[in-house]
């Protein structure tokens, strides 16, 4: 049996999903990231999973790429061919990104502590971030001659903008989570006693939301950074469209106009 990189609970209609390499401040191995890739279209594809919440075990959230891992450990042997690193993206780190990014459900980040390298940009991929006070963001790439991937060169200009976003990447300097939030790059900060709690709760309410419009939302965010201020108005009229036939929408009126709590079903 494969050794359990990703540790799953249920806590009611919450899929908690644990980074499991603590011995290695959850470095991501490809067998890591496969494991990790499977759970979420495990939770994509359970009607009974409204929120989905990404932590680590032990003291960090994830160092990024093991780069001890065969995939993408270079060869130290004389004169050995190196190895073609985008072939670990390639299989491994864009499908990650792109079924994180396209949930059905939100997606929340509970970052324990170090987030580094693709373990910055994966936490940044989520829909909410919700970090330690000791916990610190680091894009370690420029310092072994890399960019920053896991989708961190479109995230981090569109959250911090151009400037910042270069000096992260460029300087690789070590972001604390006061200063990260107050930069843009997370949304809320707590101390680190309460973080999981704090975290799972946040999840809580996220799961008793209409599940649809919250995926709808991100996607719709998302497009208008494509797009010209009319298609993304014009976006908004399709979607409204479309949701206004859903139950929720209908629940959420009934309920409003009843002055009581709705009980919102779709996914």
């Amino acid at each position: 049996m494969s050794e359990q990189l990703i540790q799953i609970e249920q806590q009611g209609a919450v899929r908690v999903m644990r980074l499991n390499r603590p011995e290695a401040l959850n470095a991501f191995t490809a067998g890591m990231l496969g494991q990790l890739r499977q759970a979420l279209q495990a939770a994509a594809e359970d009607g009974q999973v409204r929120c989905v919440l990404i932590t680590g075990a032990g003291r960090a959230f994830s160092a990024g790429q093991d780069l001890a891992d065969p995939h993408v450990a270079p060869s130290r042997e004389p004169g050995a061919a190196p190895k073609d690193i985008g072939h670990m993206l390639d299989h491994y780190y864009i499908p990650l990104a792109l079924r994180l990014r396209s949930m059905p459900v939100p997606v929340v980040a509970a970052v324990n502590g170090v987030a580094a390298g693709a373990g910055a940009n994966l936490a940044f991929g989520c829909d909410l971030v919700v970090a330690a006070e000791s916990a610190s963001f680091i894009q370690a790439f420029s310092k072994i001659g890399l960019i920053p991937d896991c989708g961190g060169t479109w995230l981090l200009p569109r959250l911090v903008g151009r400037a910042k976003a270069l000096e992260l990447a460029l300087l690789g300097d070590k972001v604390k989570a006061p200063e990260a939030q107050a930069l843009g790059l997370i949304a809320r900060v707590v101390p680190d006693a309460e973080l999981q709690d704090t975290a799972l709760a946040l999840a809580q309410k996220l799961a008793g939301m209409p599940t649809r419009a919250l995926a709808e939302t991100r996607r719709a965010l998302d497009d208008a950074l494509l797009v010209d201020y009319e298609s993304a108005l014009k976006r908004e009229g399709g979607l409204q469209s479309q949701l206004g036939f859903s139950h929720d929408y209908l629940e959420g009126v009934a309920a409003f106009l009843d002055k009581r709590a709705p009980e919102f079903k779709d996914r």
